[in-house]
């Protein structure tokens, strides 16, 4: 059975009474064994001390702290939480204020839950009001040095991983700088290829590679955009193959309308698009279709680049530019959406010794339709699944 989740100030707070009674249970059970005084008041009384001490440190740290940063604020010097720490000076006030108001306002509480009549500091004398401040001001330094630690670990934590979010945009960056002059240079090269075979058709192909890189430049400067988009691009880039091809080169799409707002990395799939026509279309004299499609099954999107070419062999010798796409894809995925994204090859008919198609398969975790509204927001990419 799992644990009921917890605001951030219920946590708090439980964390605090826990923190509370803890130091209840010592100083009590120090009490009884070094004064020998009755466990049962003793805890009362200590439960009562701790909680208000405890209670009037944090209310004026945060009220003092408040008072601070608003002065700070005028100066144009204020840090970047009003909350954040005072400082020693200022936190010494608090324990000492804090302790004397909780001290006694704890034993009058605890006075009327027992019936005694334990003297509070305000009546007492100036020994015991010394004894008593510094023995109580012991739990109030623990305390305070304990959250202190906490907090800059925090601290040190959340500036790591803003750190690790920075260099994975980066990285992330690097790879899509590379992408797309690669799949650049190929397009030149076969246009440069036509221009002296076929001069209309070289000038229709430059068309379609103007507009492709129009819309493609918006899309390459988000981190994210919605799958729709994704397809509509790979659609622009087939137009474009598609001069050079003809009707060698036939493409379907299917992509659920569930998922059309599913964001995902721009320009993921069109190495592997690229792939699939340089790879398996290209080399069959009939050419072939291309199929790409977008599913989710069992939690996770899956994005299929299908053709029913030359298929993949695994064993074949690669050329030393061979590769490039899908080192990208994988690059990108690790990066993106970490060991839980993958790319997948394979054969798609097995029964056949030569061809037989080859399928490219994403895998990831099913991104958050909520955050396909800030698909073109600039920050940290990421797989949240939903």
């Amino acid at each position: 059975m799992s644990p009921l989740p917890l605001s951030p100030p219920v946590r708090w707070i439980v964390r605090h009474v826990l923190i509370v009674l803890t130091l209840t249970l010592v100083i009590s059970l120090a009490l009884v064994a070094v004064f020998s005084q009755p466990l049962g008041p003793t805890l009362i009384y200590c439960f009562f001390i701790s909680l208000c001490c405890a209670a009037s440190i944090n209310l004026l740290r945060y009220g003092l702290g408040w008072i601070r940063w608003r002065l700070l604020d005028r100066l144009g010097r204020a840090p970047a939480e009003p909350f954040d720490w005072p400082g020693w000076p200022l936190m010494v006030l608090c324990l000492l204020l804090g302790t004397l108001v909780g001290y006694s306002l704890g034993v009058e509480i605890a006075n009327m839950v027992t019936g005694l009549q334990e003297k509070s500091l305000l009546s007492s004398p100036l020994r015991r009001v010394l004894s008593v401040m510094v023995i109580a001001l012991i739990p109030g330094f623990g305390a305070t040095l304990f959250f202190l630690s906490r907090h800059r670990i925090a601290a040190a934590e959340a500036r790591a991983e803003t750190l690790r979010r920075q260099a994975a945009e980066t990285q992330l960056r690097l790879l899509e700088s590379q992408l797309e002059p690669h799949m650049l240079f190929n397009t030149l090269a076969n246009l440069r290829v036509l221009i002296g075979m076929d001069a209309d058709r070289a000038q229709a192909m430059l068309d379609h590679l103007i507009a492709f890189l129009r819309a493609t430049l918006s899309a390459s400067r988000a981190e994210r955009h919605p799958l729709k988009d994704e397809f509509a691009r790979i659609a622009d880039y087939l137009a474009l193959m598609q001069v050079r091809m003809g009707s060698r080169l036939r493409f379907e799409f299917d992509l659920p309308e569930a998922l059309r707002e599913l964001p995902v990395p721009p320009l993921l799939l069109q190495p592997l698009v690229e792939n699939a026509i340089k790879h398996g279309l290209e080399p069959h004299v009939g050419g072939g279709t291309l199929r790409v499609r977008a599913a989710e099954v069992e939690g996770q999107l899956l994005l299929d680049v299908e053709d029913d070419g030359a298929g993949f062999d695994p064993e074949a010798a690669r050329s030393p530019d061979s590769g490039f796409g899908t080192v990208q894809v994988r690059d990108r995925l690790a990066v993106a959406c970490g060991p839980q994204a993958r790319l997948e090859l394979s054969r798609l008919d097995l029964s056949r010794p030569a061809g037989g198609g080859t399928r490219a398969r994403i895998r990831m975790p099913l991104p958050s339709t909520a955050s396909a509204a800030s698909a073109a927001a600039p920050g940290p990419v990421s797989c949240a699944t939903r």
